[in-house]
């Protein structure tokens, strides 16, 4: 008999880990869960621990401890709570977990998905703002450890499963050598376009809060859905690109597809082009890297072809898009740009979240944080998670001079 495989899930309670567990349910021959992780949602992650029996819950503070705990006392539950500063990068490292999923939302998952590479670990990587923040010390500490790390994002996924074969065994066997130059013309990336692909740039200055997280195709938590808004979540997969397969910029391209069929193609130095198809489903490269080498069921619809009316493509327009232009401004000037760019989102997008500002002025909160911000070179994790406070504080003084004019 196969032996289980044990996961510890980053992010538990949010729609990549939902999703992971769907799968798991699936599967239950094949996975044990290890460790289960959130922020905040006490309730939801007390509901997991009692469905999965992990050996661990972390959770963020120590009063959210203190209820979960409470929780699972009442449910006979025996996952040992944990809430300490290293709590993730604990479970994510310890020995008896075998597979990461790495679906921590934003900056704050960058360190337990470092800690999980250096260990040399299968991991899951949705956490895209790791490659952004620090890619070449993550994949630098990745090739050096062996550690295996394969795209959960569905476009990355997609580039993935049309790369030759002999590429993808190395990749998930942690021994990539990063050799795609000489065969790959570029690889394309598609985008949805959100919900505002279409809608006239001078309406751009009403859009919501309400209405940005509203995607058309995708369920998704309320930050990724408005990067999605502004195509700075292309821009961050553009950049993760280019570390994950270790491509330059130019091989990199982006087209909106708005029904989501086609999530990435590579176009060879033959001449041929391979594409990955598929129901806008997070599920299909979720279920992908859990079975790898082989295929497993992931519980999603199989595509129609009949009932497509078309599949079309069209250009980003980058003046309708300027966070996507300013993602390829910080791939071409380097250094730390990306993960200053990254930080300086991640503060603009909570301000227009919480009303602070308008929808066009998050670009420009980015762009004058990148202006203020000095670009170095770093090969040390402390140095990077100080420049991308630094970022944070400048991006909030931008906000501040926007709210005062």
């Amino acid at each position: 008999m196969m032996k289980k495989q044990n996961i510890t899930i980053l992010g538990a309670t949010g729609s990549i880990g939902q999703s992971t567990l769907d799968i798991l349910r699936r599967h239950l021959d094949r996975f044990s869960v290890f460790a289960l992780t959130a922020y905040s949602q006490v309730q939801k992650l007390a509901d997991l621990c009692v469905q999965f029996s992990p050996k661990y819950a972390v959770i963020d503070g120590e009063n959210n401890a203190e209820k979960l705990s409470l929780l699972l006392k009442s449910k006979a539950c025996e996952t040992q709570v944990l809430c300490s500063e290293n709590a993730l990068s604990f479970v994510a490292t310890h020995p008896e977990t075998d597979l990461v999923m790495a679906a921590i939302v934003g900056a704050a998952g960058f360190v337990s998905a470092f800690a999980a590479a250096e260990c040399g670990k299968k991991i899951l990587l949705a956490n895209k703002e790791t490659l952004v923040m620090g890619g070449e010390l993550f994949m630098r500490a990745a090739n050096t450890h062996h550690a295996a790390v394969l795209p959960v994002d569905s476009e990355h996924n997609a580039v993935f499963q049309t790369l030759p074969e002999s590429v993808r065994c190395d990749m998930a066997n942690g021994i990539f050598s990063g050799s795609l130059n000489e065969q790959i013309a570029s690889i394309l990336i598609t985008a949805s376009g959100g919900s505002f692909w279409q809608t006239p740039l001078d309406e751009f200055d009403k859009i919501t809060p309400q209405m940005a997280v509203k995607h058309p195709k995708w369920s998704m938590g309320r930050k990724i859905s408005v990067d999605s808004s502004t195509m700075m979540n292309k821009g961050l997969e553009v950049i993760e690109a280019c570390r994950l397969f270790g491509l330059p910029a130019e091989k990199i391209e982006v087209a909106i597809h708005p029904q989501s069929i086609i999530h990435g193609m590579t176009r060879y130095t033959d001449g041929s082009i391979l594409a990955q198809l598929g129901t806008p489903d997070m599920r299909i490269p979720i279920a992908h890297c859990l079975g790898l080498p082989e295929r497993i069921v992931s519980g999603v619809a199989a595509l129609d072809f009949f009932a497509l009316d078309k599949l079309t493509f069209h250009r980003p327009d980058l003046q309708r898009f300027p966070c996507l232009r300013l993602a390829f401004d910080a791939l071409k000037i380097g250094g730390v740009m990306p993960c200053i760019l990254n930080a300086a989102n991640e503060i603009a997008v909570a301000a227009f979240l919480d009303h602070q500002i308008r929808f066009t002025q998050i670009a420009q909160v980015i762009e004058k944080t990148m202006e203020n911000v000095p670009n170095t070179v770093t090969d040390n994790v402390a140095d990077l998670l100080q420049i991308d406070n630094n970022a944070r504080i400048v991006a909030d003084e931008m906000i501040q001079q926007f709210q005062a004019a």
